[in-house]
């Protein structure tokens, strides 16, 4: 089995956390943020997959993991700062154009990074991404009204997933040991904050419509956090794209769906 290396770098004066593993042509997986969310738990299974013929990196993004989390008054855990510590990322480790995989709120960020820097960026995968207007649900109020519990890890997970699915192993006690962490609270605070004063994780269509690079937008069809609909209106936008969609399926294709998902990324990869 292909060996998973825990990692540091700085990028753009951040101590950054990120897994690395395989060789070949770059993939970088971009994680979502909800509580309790970092690089190991979200994408452990498709590093270990996609490292047989790919480099895969996995950073843990600013604010969450182990990556550096500032308490400085003059830094914002916004939306262009979370593009810019990726794209430093990216320059940090020097892997050339890469595949940007991103999920819900990692997906938003790879495709500000893919519309601003698309020297950076070779192709991209948006999964259940972030960047549209979605309703308020149940599934998004149990994420929105997280109490820091252990039963409020569990109910953020079922919200994130399809049905019948069931947390494997220590999942729930990992995310919520994460999500506890001091540093990661106060993270956690000042980015629901700033997403509260700021209209959420919405971006215009125009900009969505200026990425250039080919896309994949992928979908889970029980996604309850972000509709269907918004993959649909992604692939209508983005003039380089093509679209899956998984039944029985939530907002956590990669944890859900592993195998059939690093099919996917591959697959996708591999099309000229």
């Amino acid at each position: 089995m292909t060996s998973v290396e825990s990692k540091f770098i700085d990028a753009g004066g951040l101590r950054t956390h990120y897994l690395r593993a395989g060789a070949g042509a770059s993939v970088i997986l971009v994680h979502g943020g909800g509580a309790g969310a970092d690089a190991v738990g979200n994408w452990t299974e498709t590093v270990t997959s996609l490292a047989e013929n790919y480099a895969v990196y996995a950073p843990d993004m600013v604010g969450f993991g182990k990556t550096e989390k500032p308490r400085r008054d003059d830094f914002v855990y916004g939306q262009a700062e979370r593009e810019a510590h990726l794209v430093a990322f990216l320059e940090a480790i020097d892997c050339g154009p890469a595949i940007l995989v991103g999920n819900s709120m990692g997906g938003l960020t790879s495709l500000g990074v893919a519309h601003d820097r698309p020297d950076l960026v070779r192709k991209l995968l948006l999964m259940g991404s972030a960047g549209l207007p979605v309703p308020m649900s149940p599934e998004l109020l149990s994420i929105i009204e997280y109490d820091h519990s252990e039963e409020g890890m569990a109910r953020i997970v079922e919200a994130l997933t399809g049905p019948g699915f069931v947390p494997p192993g220590e999942m729930i006690a990992y995310r919520h040991a994460l999500s506890i962490e001091p540093d990661t609270q106060y993270a956690y605070q000042q980015i629901t904050a700033w997403q509260k004063a700021n209209s959420g994780l919405e971006i215009s269509e125009e900009r969505i419509a200026a990425v250039s690079c080919p896309t994949l937008v992928v979908a889970g069809k029980n996604d309850g956090v972000v509709p269907l609909a918004n993959a649909y209106r992604f692939l209508e936008l983005i003039p380089q794209s093509w679209g899956v969609v998984m039944p029985n399926c939530g907002h956590w294709p990669m944890i859900e769906y592993p195998a059939e998902f690093a099919d996917l990324v591959d697959q996708f990869a591999r099309r000229d």
